[in-house]
């Protein structure tokens, strides 16, 4: 039996002083010393890793198991580092939302990219540090952790005092398209809806926010064809979870989103199904039969790997 495992230098220190009238002879390559006791093999590395072997390891080891969580709160160095991680990444997250959340910001976000079905939706608005009670009050965070109902309920609320802009990329137009670039369509259609928004007024915004989707060099290069380039942008992951108008934009973008499914719905006679997986490719096979297949142009991503598998079938 052999048992690995890492431990503090509080407890190095106790084992050091506990094995030393223990020692064999010859220490291995990058050891502190190698022990005998019991029939059990103890190595101590200088990395702080021990080693325990023979048909008693599970005894020793568990004893300094004991004697590492007794001396360290209760936690082994595994569980401290672990701890050490989500403390910095929770103290990463505080001084990333005060960086974007207490300020007025315009921010822009989009729903529908995984989508088989439905257009891209992207929204841009902006939020003043005064608009932020009224938003908390109604629960305002990232679509993906709202329900769709939810979503219907709060955006009209929303809309009637945040000012944005709403751009819809309908699936015949991305069709159109054959290049295909799905973080290409993203960057023209932010840098759109962004410079939309602010033409409409003389915003007093502190920063510019979007979620990052790709590095921001990549982002300016999908652009260079666009005459007209926003480019003082913050770009920040987890920005729904920082930046209140990249959460505005991110709930009006699902809601429009679900209104356009609806209307799709009902053009089709059926409840148009969201995301990729296979209920997806049932639903277009049953519509194939009654439309026939040109009417994927008009409401799936053709390029999906969907399209495929439904047509393989229909030959």
């Amino acid at each position: 039996m052999t048992i690995v495992y890492k431990i503090s230098d509080n407890t190095k220190e106790k084992m050091i002083n506990y094995y030393s009238d223990k020692l064999r002879d010859k220490t291995p390559p990058y050891a502190v010393f190698q022990a005998e006791e019991g029939g059990t093999i103890i190595t101590l590395y200088e990395s702080g890793k021990v080693m325990f072997q023979g048909i008693s390891a599970d005894v020793d080891a568990n004893m300094w198991r004991d004697m590492e969580a007794h001396l360290n709160n209760g936690r082994l160095p595994e569980e401290n580092k672990k701890k050490e991680k989500e403390k910095k990444s929770s103290e990463e997250l505080y001084e990333e939302r005060k960086k974007y959340y207490y300020i007025n910001s315009v921010g822009s976000d989009e729903v529908g990219t995984g989508d088989y079905f439905g257009p891209v939706v992207v929204t841009a608005s902006f939020v003043k540090k005064d608009d932020i009670p009224f938003l908390e009050e109604l629960g305002v965070k990232d679509s993906k952790k709202m329900t769709d109902q939810k979503i219907l309920e709060v955006v009209p609320k929303i809309i009637r005092k945040i000012p944005y802009e709403t751009i819809i990329y309908t699936n015949t137009e991305y069709n159109k398209n054959k290049e295909y670039n799905m973080n290409k369509i993203k960057a023209i259609l932010h840098n759109k809806a962004i410079l939309s928004l602010l033409k409409k007024d003389n915003f007093n915004y502190d920063k510019v926010v979007i979620d990052q989707f790709c590095y921001p060099k990549n982002y300016f290069g999908y652009l260079k064809e666009s005459n007209n380039v926003f480019r003082k942008i913050d770009f920040t992951t987890k920005a729904e979870d920082k930046c209140l108008s990249v959460a505005c934009s991110s709930l009006i973008s699902r809601y429009v989103f679900i209104k356009e499914m609806d209307k799709m719905s009902k053009m089709l006679g059926k409840k148009v199904p969201k995301g990729a997986g296979v209920n997806v490719d049932e639903f277009a096979k049953e519509i194939i039969k009654i439309h026939g297949k040109d009417i994927l142009e008009k409401i799936a991503k053709l390029n999906f790997k969907n399209t495929d598998k439904i047509l393989k079938e229909e030959k």
